[in-house]
C-alpha cells in the first residue's frame, strides 16, 4: 500500500475513533509551498457532523496520528487545513521496497488487449516530420499501455495502392531510365519520392499548356496527358495487368527497404502490417449487412448512405451508385478484419487531426451496426508539426523529410557535445552511438512532451539544449547518476540490503516522494494516452536529482548509513529515469 493510501486509511480510523463518524472517502491534497508538510487534509466538511470548529478537528486528528501511527513525524493546522509531514522512516521503507521490486514500473496483467495502429505511410514518398510525431506517439502509447498491464498489438496500415501510387509509377516509367536505389545510391523511398515530385511538376506544366491553348483550368486539371495515363495505369493495376503489377511490386519493395532503414533509425517496429492493396475491396459485405439492418439506405441512383445528422455528422455516402467503395467502406471492412485477426478489447488509431470527422463517422457507423468492439475505439488525434522558417530545407521543398531531419539532429548533437567537452575520452564508434542517442532523445522528447492535440513548432537547436526542458538534459542527468554509482562501487559502497532510518533532507524526501508517484503517472498516462505526462515526470525527476546532487554530499558523506541511503536513492532514481524514458522510446546513456 502506498503512502497516500496508508495515510488516508489512518485518517479515516482517526475520525471514526475520535468522533464516531464513519468516513468512506478521505481526500488529500498537496500542501501549499508556504506551509510545512507534504499532504493536507481539509477539515471544514467535518464541522457539521462533529459540531466542532475546524482547527480543533485538525489538532485532534494530527495528535491521534502522531500517537497511534508511525506514518507522520509532525503536523500543523492552519485554519481548517491539517498539514502532515511524513516520517523519515516511512520514506526509507518506501525506497527499500522500490529497490526490492524486480517488476518496478510494470503494473499487473489486466488480461485485456489493445491494438494501436500508427505510422500509415504511403509508398509514393519517404516519411516526413509529421510521420515522426505519429510514429513516436504510437510507439510510446504502445509501451505505456504494456506497462499498464495490457497486451498490445502494434499495427501499421500501408497505403500502397491508388492514383497517387500510380503517379510515381508512371513518372518512373516515363523518366526513370531503369535507375535503381543501387545505381543511384539513394534510399528506395527517396528514389520513388523523387518521381512523385517529378510527376507533380510535369502535370502542372501540362495544365498550364492546356490553359494557354484555351482550356478552362478546372477542365485542364483533369485532362492532362499524364493524368489520363495514370488513370489508365490504375485501371490496368486493378485488372491485374502483369507488367503494371510487376512494376508496382518492384517499386514498393524499394520503398519498404527504405522505410525499414528509417524505422530502425527511430527504434520503431510493428507486430502486424496491413496493406491497402489487400484490404481495399473489403467492406461491401458490411454495407449489405447494414442495409439489411436498416442502418443504411439506398438512394434512387443506387448509391448507399447513412444519416448521422442526429449525431451532428450529416449524411455520409458509403457506396457509390456504380457499386464502388469510398474510403469509409474500406475502413469498415479493414476494422472488421483487424478485430477478427486479433481478439482485442480496444483499438486506437494514431492519425492527424485532419481525419477527426472521418473517425467520428467510422465509429458512429460501427456502433449502429452493433459491432461488439465499437465502444472500445479511440482516435488519438494530433496536430501538425512546423519548423521555424529557415532552420532547414526539405528535399522536396514542401515537407520536412524524416531522414534529413534525423541526419541534421545527429550533426547538431555532435557539434553541441564537442563544444561542451562531454566526449573527450570516447572511442569514435561509442561517440557516434552517443550522438545518435542524443539526437533521437532530443527529437522524440521534444515531440512527445507536448499535448498531441496541439499544433507545435519543432526547434532543432532548442531541443538539444543540455540545460533546458529537453531529452538531452534528462539523458545527461542519467549519465551523471551512473557516474556516481560507478564511483560508489569503486569505493566499495554497497546499496543492497536493509537501509537504516536516517534523518532526511528536504531534497531527499522530495526525491523519494517523486519516485512513489511512478505508478500513478504510468496509470494516468495510460488512461489518457498521454506520453507527455511521463515526459514531464522524467524532467521533474532529473531536476529534483540535480537539486539533491547540488545541495548534499553523496560519496564524501561521513555517516555510513546516510551514504548508503544516498547511493540507494541514486540507484532508484537512475532506474526510474531509465524506465520512464524507455516508455517514451528514448535510450539513455550511462556515460558522457
Amino acid at each position: 500500500m502506498d503512502i497516500q493510501a496508508q495515510l488516508k486509511l489512518a485518517i479515516a480510523e482517526a475520525i471514526n475513533s475520535l468522533f464516531n463518524v464513519p468516513v468512506e472517502t478521505v481526500i488529500l491534497q498537496p500542501t501549499k509551498k508556504e506551509f510545512e508538510g507534504l499532504y493536507t487534509f481539509v477539515t471544514f466538511p467535518l464541522t457539521k457532523t462533529t459540531r466542532k470548529p475546524p482547527v480543533e478537528i485538525g489538532q485532534a486528528i494530527g495528535t491521534y496520528l502522531k500517537e497511534n501511527t508511525t506514518i507522520i513525524s509532525q503536523f500543523n493546522v492552519v485554519q481548517g487545513f491539517l498539514n502532515l509531514t511524513i516520517a523519515d522512516s516511512v520514506w526509507v521503507e518506501e525506497l527499500s521496497a522500490m529497490l526490492a521490486n524486480p517488476d518496478w514500473g510494470q503494473l499487473p496483467s489486466r488480461n485485456e488487449s489493445v491494438m494501436v495502429e500508427f505510422s500509415s505511410p504511403n509508398t509514393n514518398k519517404p516519411l516526413h516530420l509529421g510521420h515522426l510525431r505519429n510514429n513516436f506517439l504510437g510507439d510510446s502509447v504502445s509501451r505505456i499501455l504494456k506497462a499498464n498491464g495490457y497486451e498490445v498489438v502494434k499495427a501499421c496500415l500501408v497505403n500502397d495502392r491508388g492514383i497517387h501510387i500510380c503517379k510515381s509509377m508512371l513518372a518512373y516509367q516515363e523518366f526513370g531510365n531503369g535507375e535503381t536505389p543501387e545505381s543511384t545510391g539513394m534510399k528506395g523511398d527517396h528514389l520513388i519520392g523523387k518521381y512523385y515530385v517529378w510527376f507533380d511538376k510535369a502535370h502542372k506544366q501540362q495544365i498550364e499548356e492546356l490553359i494557354e491553348e484555351g482550356m478552362p483550368r478546372e477542365e485542364a486539371e483533369k485532362k492532362t496527358p499524364l493524368l489520363l495515363k495514370v488513370q489508365e495505369m490504375l485501371r490496368k493495376w486493378e485488372q491485374g495487368d502483369p507488367e503494371t503489377v510487376a512494376l508496382w511490386k518492384q517499386m514498393n519493395e524499394w520503398v519498404y527497404a527504405g522505410f525499414a532503414e528509417t524505422y530502425h533509425e527511430i527504434g520503431v517496429s510493428f507486430d502486424k502490417t496491413y496493406y491497402e492493396s489487400e484490404t481495399y475491396l473489403l467492406g461491401k459485405d458490411v454495407i449489405e449487412d447494414g442495409l439489411e439492418k436498416n442502418v443504411f439506405y439506398r438512394k434512387p441512383d443506387g448509391s448507399v448512405w447513412i444519416d448521422l445528422a442526429d449525431e451532428g455528422l450529416d449524411q455520409k455516402l458509403v457506396l457509390r451508385s456504380d457499386g464502388t467503395s469510398v474510403y469509409i467502406t474500406q475502413d469498415l471492412g479493414t476494422t472488421d478484419l483487424k478485430f477478427q485477426d486479433y481478439p482485442v478489447q480496444r483499438g486506437i488509431w494514431v492519425v492527424g487531426n485532419e481525419q477527426d470527422y472521418h473517425f467520428a463517422v467510422l465509429f458512429a457507423i460501427l456502433r449502429r451496426l452493433g459491432r461488439p468492439y465499437a465502444d472500445g475505439l479511440f482516435h488519438l488525434s494530433y496536430g501538425m508539426v512546423d519548423l521555424p522558417s529557415g532552420k532547414m530545407k526539405s528535399r522536396e521543398g514542401t515537407v520536412v523529410d524524416a531522414d534529413d531531419l534525423i541526419e541534421e539532429m545527429v550533426e547538431t548533437a555532435r557539434n553541441r557535445t564537442r563544444e561542451l567537452g562531454k566526449i573527450d575520452d570516447f572511442e569514435s564508434e561509442e561517440a557516434n552511438n552517443l550522438y545518435h542517442m542524443l539526437a533521437m532523445g532530443a527529437l522524440k522528447y521534444y515531440l512527445l512532451k507536448v499535448d498531441p492535440k496541439k499544433r507545435m513548432t519543432f526547434n532543432p537547436e532548442e531541443s538539444i539544449d543540455f540545460q533546458g526542458h529537453t531529452g538531452p538534459f534528462i539523458q545527461y542527468t542519467h549519465a551523471r547518476i551512473c557516474s556516481v554509482l560507478r564511483k560508489a562501487a569503486q569505493l566499495g559502497v554497497d546499496s543492497a540490503g536493509a537501509l537504516q532510518t536516517v534523518e532526511l533532507a528536504d531534497s531527499e524526501q522530495q526525491l523519494v516522494y517523486l519516485l512513489t508517484q511512478f505508478y500513478q503517472r504510468i496509470t494516468e498516462a495510460g488512461t489518457d494516452y498521454a506520453p507527455s505526462y511521463l515526459g514531464q515526470y522524467a524532467f521533474e525527476l532529473a531536476k529534483a536529482y540535480n537539486q539533491f546532487y547540488g545541495e548534499l554530499s553523496i560519496l564524501s558523506e561521513p555517516d555510513a548509513d546516510k551514504l548508503k541511503f544516498r547511493v540507494a536513492l541514486s540507484k532508484a532514481v537512475v532506474e526510474t529515469i531509465c524506465k520512464t524514458m524507455e516508455l517514451l522510446g528514448i535510450e539513455v546513456p550511462t556515460k558522457m
